[in-house]
């Protein structure tokens, strides 16, 4: 594990720093990497878990060796649980969504993510459930959106299908593949805030646009409501 430079712990929290969850290495990483996956996906409150950190983490510990289990065993299990979390989100949107969409704000609940949610679940239609995979906050929030809109079902399921794939898969792969590189590894930190973070910056530009635009409509219609 000294190989790897340490990733900067989020938001402070030391327990959400993928390498200091992640130490233990081997099946016991990769089962707590599963867990979270699901629960960040699947559980609203938790949607600030550090998803696309900790997928390329485990990407990097499997290419050196840390978590010993084979990478298609590894792929298989992340997509499963990164599927199964956006189903129980969607379900949980189809069941309970109006009564949770309309909670007051909380330490763990922030309405506004609800509005951003609309605006960007509006603005990109069914493809947001795979967008929004790569996006903090929002690939909890998009398939409890989904299922509020009552999207088709199988719809939802194809679409969730290719996001768990792209998602859960594909970061894993990134690690995996450039873990096996020295200079990687040591500046591993930098490399997981440029290939997270920097493919969400166009999509946050218009997602920012399309919140402005639908927040000077409703000023708008203020306006001439008050004219009237």
């Amino acid at each position: 594990m000294t190989e790897l430079a340490a990733v900067p712990a989020l938001f402070g929290i030391e327990w959400l720093d993928p390498e200091t969850l992640l130490k233990a290495g081997g099946w016991a990483a990769l089962i707590l990497a599963c867990a979270f996956v699901f629960l960040e996906t699947g559980v609203l409150v938790l949607s600030f878990l550090p998803g696309d950190s900790l997928l390329f983490t485990v990407g990097l510990f499997s290419a050196t060796g840390i978590i010993d289990v084979p990478i298609w065993i590894t792929c298989l299990l992340l997509f499963v649980f990164a599927f199964a979390g956006d189903q129980m989100g969607f379900m949980i949107g189809r069941k309970l969504g109006p009564a949770i969409f309309k909670r007051e704000r909380s330490r763990f609940f922030n309405p506004e993510n609800v509005e951003r949610t609309h605006a960007f679940f509006e603005k990109h239609g069914p493809k947001a459930i795979i967008i929004a995979r790569f996006l903090p906050v929002f690939r909890a929030f998009v398939p409890a959106a989904a299922g509020v809109g009552h999207m088709s079902y199988r719809h939802f399921v194809t679409f969730n299908a290719i996001g768990a794939l792209l998602w859960g898969v594909g970061i894993t792969l990134i690690g995996y593949f450039l873990g096996q590189i020295p200079f990687v590894r040591e500046y591993s930190e930098v490399f997981i805030i440029v290939l997270v973070l920097l493919p969400g910056i166009p999509i946050l530009i218009e997602l920012s646009r399309a919140i402005g635009a639908a927040r000077a409509r409703r000023r708008a219609a203020r306006t001439a409501e008050t004219a009237e």
